[in-house]
This record gives C-alpha cells, sequence and structure tokens, in this order.
C-alpha cells in the first residue's frame, strides 16, 4: 500500500528512515548538537541485522526540510522532544528502545515523561543534563567558558565548527574523525545552528532525570571533554537502576571512534533488560 501524502511529508520533514529487522525490537536513534542521522551509519550494521532501526533529522538538521522549522519551538528542548514523538506517532511505533547521543538523552527523558506508552527503554550515549558548573555540581564549564563558545558560534560558525569539532570529537591521531564532524557542523545553517546551541548549552535538565521510570542505560568514554566522568556518575545516581558502562573511548562521539564497542553495549543491555 502506498504512504498516504501526509506520511511522504511526514517523512521529508524529518528525513525518517527506516532500516534493519523488520519484526525486530524497534531503535529509535537521536542525534546531537550538530549533527544528522549519518552519525549513526557505522553502528547500524551491527544492530540492523537484530532491530529495526529507525532514523531522523531534527528539523534545522541534516537534510530535514528547513521550512519547517521555526525558532520558538526549538529553542527548547520540548520542540525535539516533539520531533521524536511526532515520528513516534506517524510510524505507530511502541516499546521504543530511545538511543539519544549528547543533548538527545535529555530529550529521550523528556519524550518518555510525555508519552511513556511509546517506549520501553532509554540508553543515554555522553548524555549531560547540564554542561556549566554549579556547586556540588561538575558539568565541565564554567558560565564564561559557556558564554564565550556562544559569543563565538554566533559572531563567525564556520570559523567555530573549524575549531571546535576536532576538539569535540577528540581522537587527535584520527583527524579524519574531527574532519567529519566539522563537516556536519559547516552543513547546518548558521541561524538554525545558533538556536540548537543556545538550547542545549544553557539547558538544565537535571530535575527531570528524577522523571525516568525504564531501564536505561548510560554510556560514557573514558576521555570526553564535553561529558566528562562525573557527569556520567550523575546520571547514573540520579536514574534509579541505571546502568552505566564506560566505553574505552575518547571523544564525545563513540559511535564513530568506537563504533562496535557502542553497538555491542546496546545490544547487551536490551538483552540483559528482557
Amino acid at each position: 500500500m502506498n504512504p498516504a501524502p501526509t506520511d511522504d511529508r511526514f517523512r521529508r520533514r524529518n528525513n525518517v528512515t527506516v532500516t534493519g529487522r523488520a519484526d525486530g525490537p524497534v531503535l529509535l536513534l537521536a542525534h546531537g548538537f550538530g549533527c544528522d542521522q549519518n552519525m549513526w551509519r557505522l553502528v547500524v550494521p551491527m544492530l540492523a541485522t537484530d532491530f529495526r532501526v529507525v532514523m531522523f533529522d531534527y528539523v534545522g538538521s541534516g537534510r530535514s526540510d528547513p521550512s519547517a522549522w521555526s525558532e520558538q519551538r526549538y529553542s527548547s528542548l520540548e520542540g525535539y522532544a516533539s520531533d521524536a514523538l511526532e515520528v513516534c506517532e506517524e510510524l505507530d511505533l511502541r516499546d521504543v528502545i530511545f538511543v539519544g547521543h549528547s543533548v538527545s538523552a535529555m530529550v529521550g527523558v523528556l519524550a518518555a515523561a510525555r508519552a511513556p506508552q511509546r517506549f520501553s527503554r532509554l540508553v543515554m550515549v555522553a548524555p549531560s543534563p547540564r554542561y556549566i558548573d554549579e556547586d556540588g555540581y561538575r558539568g565541565g564549564f564554567s558560565a564564561d567558558d559557556i558564554d564565550e563558545l556562544l559569543e563565538s558560534l554566533e559572531s563567525n560558525y564556520l570559523g567555530w565548527s573549524a575549531a571546535m569539532a576536532p576538539v569535540i570529537m577528540g581522537n587527535a591521531d584520527r583527524p579524519e574523525l574531527g574532519q567529519e564532524l566539522t563537516t556536519s557542523f559547516c552543513a547546518t545553517d548558521p541561524d538554525m545552528a545558533r538556536v540548537f546551541a543556545r538550547t542545549t548549552f544553557l539547558s538544565d535538565s537535571r530535575a527531570d532525570l528524577k522523571t525516568v521510570a525504564m531501564p536505561t542505560l548510560v554510556l560514557e568514554c573514558e576521555q570526553d571533554v564535553i561529558a566528562p566522568r562525573e557527569v556520567g556518575a550523575f546520571v547514573n545516581d540520579a536514574i534509579p537502576g541505571s546502568r552505566l558502562v564506560t566505553l574505552e573511548a575518547t571523544g564525545h562521539c563513540p559511535q564513530l571512534s568506537a563504533p562496535q564497542a557502542t553497538a555491542a553495549a546496546i545490544a547487551d543491555f536490551i538483552e540483559v533488560a528482557r
């Protein structure tokens, strides 16, 4: 049966792609700031044999429909959660395992709180509920650090991307990884990126972690300048019964730098949680 026209528009809006085992458990892969679903391409082949893998681009990222973008909607993480929920609703997905990278880990928390009947598990890849340090909490950045980061991004987005992407990626001995992230950043519309960046780096989702009531995996890297180990420990402590796994990986994007370990950790967690 051919999809309805509205379904076509929906798929184009968020560049929705579906692959893998049609009758397998559903993995919904959500990318982070400055990225798109292409960031998952190295783990997908390893997951697709056992899972139905659904990927999408947030509006304003990747190959999404830029005409659907609204600064008001995407000035809040709730706007990104709405994108994820609309993907689930349009495809009528149930028992979804939400896999969120970076800020999308918190988007998954918000989406699950709004529609708990849609989700069964949560996988948080290099999560951070708050990037700014506070008394008793280390997010990895001072308020001045974030102000400077956002000012640099807004004044010269392409220059900021070229300078910051390799730092975020880490793995200086593998410069092709930093170049890939730079390319991804530079492909994003600067005005849309500015809004997503402010939404990301000024967010504070720590209180939302208390709403998580499903099996949760917290995946962190041994070294990550964006989400240091203290953040992983905080997230794990805040979610009752969550499982913390530290990958032998460097940088903020283990799905690119350590795809086999990332895919294996996700698959092992789902098998244990069944």
